[in-house]
């Protein structure tokens, strides 16, 4: 039954009909215009990122695509940014040295590898970047991680290649800096060549596992700044490292078969903070603040003179706290007296008195919160006790200092020098204990001091 004023069922259907109709018309319209937009992270053979497009991690934190770098330059390059933070900061690049000349540049996975490309199509293109992995997978894939690292991984999940074995200038949270002693592959951060060139600059950060390991920045080949070994809670030449960790980083320092590496990790993963090698030569670390909208510096790697390599040449001891900020070791004179009245220290200093080879005339001198000298030409007996380190000293000829290698749980372990002590800073507090090698005649003269 119909009552008056309704409409039949038939009309009423009929709308629906129509309603349903112009609906999925709409939506279909829709699709084909206005894509639903869903990120990808991964690139797999049969896919391909053209300049333009992008990857984009799980959890949205990083970005790898395109992009030209500063504000002059029209090159593209491959790289990796934060994804949130509206001043686009690039933390890894591909192919810093072999810039795409137009926006044609192509990311495709070919033969295991991941490989960029000039043009559209691989045939008629020229290979600017690859991973350069030798493989005999039938299939791989790559990921772009919420650490930042780009990961290469065969049909059964094996790592073949990642983004943080080789960095550029930023050392991120998870990455390693340091020795794979299984491959070679020495993991190393280097400077831009400019702000609009991401090609390596002059300057880079690195390990040198001669004797015992420790970190140089180096200009070239030349050291400029030395960090020093890894003393059990930080590296000897960094004893802010302990004010950082206290606040917000834990690092970490491996040193096996397999490897030799530094790392470190955030306590509060809401922030957002990177290490990184500015074109300029200065090692900093920053913090991004939104509410400013800015990166701010939390510190940089050189404070004074006395960071710079070698600053009072061999035996000299550097405090930027003194008038005269080098002086020569107990024990030592100015190897050229009239070059360090006029501060230049660069030649040293000498032994006033020759050391007695066999041991029996010899002691030891006491040097307090100090940066350990370079270590390049240093012996490791990580089982020996402090008294057992200074007895093992002495019974060779060419050993002039000892210290006890390990401090996170007291003094264990055994340094000992051969040679030159070189690199030798003073700090008002936060370094570590040395006993200097001198003449018995030397030790009447400062008999509080020497052990």
């Amino acid at each position: 039954m119909v009552f008056p004023g309704d409409k039949s069922p038939v009309s009423v259907w009929s709308r629906d009909m129509a309603f349903h109709e112009s609906f999925w018309s709409l939506l279909l319209v829709a699709l084909i215009f206005f894509p639903i937009c869903s990120s990808i992270d991964s690139i797999t053979p049969n896919q391909s990122l053209g300049d333009g497009e992008t990857l984009i991690s799980a959890g949205e934190k990083f970005v790898l695509g395109f992009f030209s770098p500063g504000k002059s330059s029209t090159n593209r390059y491959v790289g990796i940014w934060y994804n949130k933070i509206p001043d686009q900061t690039i933390v890894w690049t591909a192919n810093r040295e072999n810039p795409v000349k137009n926006s044609s540049g192509v990311l495709i996975i070919k033969g295991g590898n991941l490989l960029l490309f000039d043009g559209g199509h691989c045939n008629n293109s020229n290979t600017l970047w690859s991973t350069n992995v030798s493989t005999t997978a039938n299939y791989s894939s790559a990921i772009l991680t919420d650490s930042g690292n780009l990961v290469l991984t065969d049909d059964h999940q094996r790592v073949l290649w990642e983004s943080f074995d080789y960095p550029t200038n930023t050392f991120l949270p998870r990455m390693k800096l340091g020795l794979n002693r299984r491959t070679g592959l020495n993991r190393i951060l280097t400077s831009w060549k400019s702000l609009d060139d991401p090609a390596p600059g002059e300057f880079s950060l690195c390990l040198d596992p001669v004797g015992v390991p420790q970190y140089f920045l180096r200009m070239g080949s030349l050291p400029i700044l030395r960090h020093g070994p890894w003393n059990g809670l930080r590296l000897s030449g960094a004893p802010q490292m302990n004010e950082i960790m206290l606040m917000d980083l834990l690092f970490s320092y491996v040193a096996n078969d397999d490897e030799i590496c530094l790392a470190y990790t955030m306590n509060d993963t809401s922030i957002t903070t990177r290490f990184v090698l500015d074109n300029s030569g200065v090692y900093q670390r920053l913090m991004w603040k939104d509410k400013n909208q800015l990166w701010k510096l939390i510190a940089a790697g050189s404070k004074d003179r006395c960071d710079q390599y070698a600053n009072c040449g061999a035996y000299g001891s550097c405090d930027p706290n003194r008038v005269v900020e080098c002086e020569c070791l107990k024990g030592f004179e100015p190897k050229t007296p009239s070059e360090w009245n006029l501060r230049d220290w660069s030649g040293g200093c000498v032994r006033r008195r020759s050391l007695d080879c066999d041991g029996k005339g010899d002691g030891f001198l006491r040097l307090e919160n100090v940066k350990f000298p370079d270590t390049s030409r240093t012996r490791l007996e990580r089982g020996l006790s402090p008294e057992a380190c200074k007895e093992g000293c002495l019974k060779i000829c060419n050993c002039t200092a000892y210290a006890s290698a390990d401090i996170s749980e007291g003094d264990r372990g055994c340094l000992m020098w051969d040679g030159e002590l070189v690199d030798l800073k003073v700090f008002s507090d936060g370094g570590q204990d040395i006993y200097t090698r001198v003449a018995a005649s030397e030790l009447g003269k400062q008999d509080s001091a020497y052990f």
